[in-house]
């Protein structure tokens, strides 16, 4: 680790680990990405929480699980008690700045312009701060996919190019200060503005039409069906070409503006720390799918981190979103507060072989924006465990998956008798991360499902248990519901108290 403590956090939208050419995809150009890569420790197992923006982004900027922070579906905002970790760096001391899409103040795709807590105001550039910068007639330009082919689109007129150039200028400004900088790219998210040079690059690429493209979805989930729709089985048809060419040349123009922070930070004598990820995938027409929503398939859960500054080489152990903020602070030798939900992989970044997690935790609330059509509730939880995965659907039914044996997913195992242990097991992982972290939506019908009849727990309260937040940093110690004194006890049985002065 440098002698100043620096971290530049760099983050995109809406990229599948096979939109990297580090990740064995030898047709996509993202050379930054690759030496990144070769420079640093690869996560071949990494996961977001949520495959949807503002779920996704809360778990990375709050430590906290969606379901946890209010995060759980696009334009809601995070509660009021959950600071952000750039406000709590802040206040220990550290420089945060932010640049870049943010999308968790409640407003709009855009957001609202508006700097939150601790985080640098000079250098707080969310895209309501770029579309400010610009005329009617170039908002809606820079808008319209058309335009690559029918205007001059150069790089400095795009989000990517406008972020990579402050985030350059704090680099170079502030190289004698510890600081923590978020660099948050839109890009490759559609609409994929870019400069046509990087759109010709793909212009006669076509996507291999994969093994679960033509997944039938007899053994899937009933929504899954109805989210494929007209699209169902679209991959069969023998005029099926699947050319994303604009999609995957702002893909290359991401890693090329990338490339730009990554020149700045390691032309510092001591270079920062670098994090690199992105929020979820895309399915293209994976299970007749597209974009992303109620679903844990690869495609849109499964996502790049290459993390540098500490050795080379490739981790193949699980990890989260969930598990940045508590490394973070771990870096920078900040004490991790008690309201993070995931573990630091610190020891892990130290060192390949040690694994911190026996599950990775996702989950699905609904979608709650303008160009996401207002998607329903389908609440949905999941747990991977390196190798099997399980996902609970709530309202239809449920899957597991041997990604070893299927990794495509095609296979539906959830009502094989001879998975019953690997099923009881992941199903109890998912049931008590649910409670350890406090779930809104958890509840007897999570536990008695189909293929595992738990009836335990099948009243109106549950498992019987209250659990309150523990004491925070931020907030005084919540107190106790028969007395009104501070709690000590945070999980206890429901209607028990472990006050003084409480009856015995």
């Amino acid at each position: 680790m440098s002698k100043k403590r620096q971290v530049v956090f760099i983050m995109t939208d809406t990229q599948r680990i096979d939109m990297l050419g580090c990740y064995g995809n030898e047709h996509m150009v993202t050379p930054n990405l690759d030496r990144l890569a070769q420079e640093g420790i690869r996560y071949d197992k990494a996961y977001t929480t949520q495959p949807v923006c503002q779920p996704a982004r809360s778990a990375i900027f709050t430590g906290s699980y969606p379901h946890s922070c209010a995060g759980w579906s696009n334009c809601m905002g995070l509660s009021d008690n959950v600071p952000s970790i750039g406000q709590r760096l802040s206040d220990a001391g550290i420089h945060t700045a932010y640049v870049g899409k943010w999308h968790l103040d409640g407003g709009d795709y855009f957001g609202l312009g508006r700097c939150p807590k601790g985080w640098d105001e000079e250098y707080w550039y969310d895209m309501r701060c770029f579309l400010d910068e610009l005329t009617p007639e170039e908002r809606f330009r820079i808008r319209q996919m058309e335009s690559i082919e029918k205007y001059n689109i150069t790089e400095d007129m795009t989000y990517g190019h406008r972020c990579a150039d402050r985030a350059v200028d704090f680099i170079e400004k502030h190289r004698d200060e510890d600081y923590f900088l978020v660099v948050s790219f839109d890009e490759p998210h559609g609409p994929h503005i870019c400069p046509k040079k990087y759109v010709d690059i793909y212009k006669d690429y076509e996507i291999p039409v994969a093994e679960n493209m033509k997944d039938t979805l007899e053994d899937k989930p009933e929504h899954h069906r109805i989210w494929a729709g007209s699209e169902y089985l679209r991959a069969c048809r023998e005029d099926f070409t699947l050319k994303p060419k604009e999609f995957l040349g702002c893909n290359t123009f991401a890693d090329y503006e990338i490339g730009r922070v990554i020149d700045a930070a390691n032309n510092q004598e001591n270079a920062p720390i670098i994090i690199y990820t992105s929020d979820h995938g895309d399915m293209m027409y994976a299970h007749s799918l597209t974009g992303k929503g109620p679903a844990l398939y690869e495609e849109i859960v499964h996502i790049p981190l290459i993390i540098k500054g500490f050795g080379k080489g490739v981790d193949e152990h699980p990890v989260s979103h969930i598990n940045l903020a508590p490394t973070i602070f771990d870096l920078f030798g900040v004490p991790i507060p008690k309201m993070f939900e995931g573990k630091s992989i610190w020891e892990e970044v130290q060192n390949p072989e040690v694994r911190c997690n026996d599950y990775v935790f996702m989950e699905f609330g609904r979608y709650e924006v303008d160009h996401d059509g207002f998607g329903g509730y389908q609440p949905l939880r999941g747990a991977y465990d390196g190798r099997y995965k399980m996902v609970l659907n709530l309202m239809t039914s449920d899957e597991l998956y041997d990604l070893e044996t299927d990794p495509q997913e095609m296979v539906n195992l959830i009502n094989k008798p001879e998975y019953d242990e690997v099923k009881k097991r992941l199903h109890k992982a998912i049931l008590d991360n649910m409670y350890e972290t406090r779930d809104p939506f958890r509840g007897y019908y999570w536990e008695d499902r189909p293929w595992d009849r738990i009836t335990e727990f099948k009243t109106w309260d549950s498992r019987l248990m209250t659990r309150q937040r523990e004491n925070e940093e931020y907030e005084p110690r919540q107190l106790d519901y028969g007395t009104g004194l501070p709690i000590t006890q945070a999980v206890r049985k429901k209607g028990e108290s472990d006050a003084k002065f409480a009856k015995k």
